[in-house]
């Protein structure tokens, strides 16, 4: 379109009267501004391409976890380590095979020992089989293990050992905490077993999990894994009563 009306005004120009020289110089000038115009449009393109990158990209992230939210977490038909009658409860989405989790155990033992009386822990399965190719089988073995009332104990041997979680080990483990292990093998592979590790993966959507481990304190999503983080949210929970 700008090549068609520039043309025609230097056709215009010509049957005015133009000599040969202005029209050549008209051109020329003609060229330079064609070709700033091209450079400004290809800009322009690029500047919309990267723009759409971006909007792409936003559209796609995960929204930013409202810190205030308190979320309702069945924990019923979960395994509970401390006083089940305790005050505050704190939840876990995790998964055996990740290494933040075995890194964050040792914070929560620590946590549990601050508040014996008045805090409970309670974990929830969110195996993150995409990336951690034991981590499910690792997730029934608790399952299984809770079925003779060996949560706990598995849960223990399998953070220790959780770079060695194939399925001769969970047997091995097994036997170690005291497990029948042919009913063990044959728990873990009970549709009721998958069905408790479902019924948790489906709390973790409705609690907007999106990686582990997630720590939960009365349903409040904890934003800082510290003993500090862990203790303003106690506190503030056993001040409200």
């Amino acid at each position: 379109m700008r090549k068609t009306w520039i043309g025609a005004a230097l056709a215009l120009l010509a049957c005015v009267g133009c000599n040969q020289s202005d029209v050549q110089e008209l051109k020329k000038g003609q060229q330079d501004i064609l070709a700033k115009l091209d450079s400004v449009d290809k800009a322009i393109g690029q500047l919309k391409t990267a723009q759409a990158a971006q909007q792409a990209a936003a559209a796609q992230r995960p929204a930013q976890a409202d810190p205030n939210k308190v979320y309702t977490i069945p924990v019923a038909n979960n395994a509970v380590r401390g006083p089940k009658n305790a005050k505050v409860t704190i939840v876990e989405f995790s998964d055996f095979q990740c290494p933040f989790c075995g890194q964050s155990a040792p914070l929560v033992d620590q946590v549990m020992k601050q508040y014996p009386k008045d805090v409970n822990f309670v974990y929830k399965q969110f195996p993150l089989t995409q990336i951690h190719p034991f981590a499910l089988g690792a997730a029934k073995a608790a399952v299984a293990a809770g079925k003779q009332g060996k949560f706990w104990e598995m849960h223990d041997i399998m953070f220790k050992n959780n770079r060695e979680l194939g399925q001769d080990k969970l047997k091995e483990y097994a036997g170690q905490i005291g497990c029948n292990v042919p009913q063990f093998e044959k728990d873990m592979n009970s549709p009721e077993t998958q069905a408790v590790i479902d019924a948790d993966m489906k709390d973790a959507t409705s609690a907007e999990v999106r990686g582990t481990p997630t720590f939960f304190v009365n349903g409040k999503r904890l934003m800082n894994r510290s003993p500090e983080g862990f203790k303003q949210l106690i506190d503030e929970s056993l001040q409200k009563g």
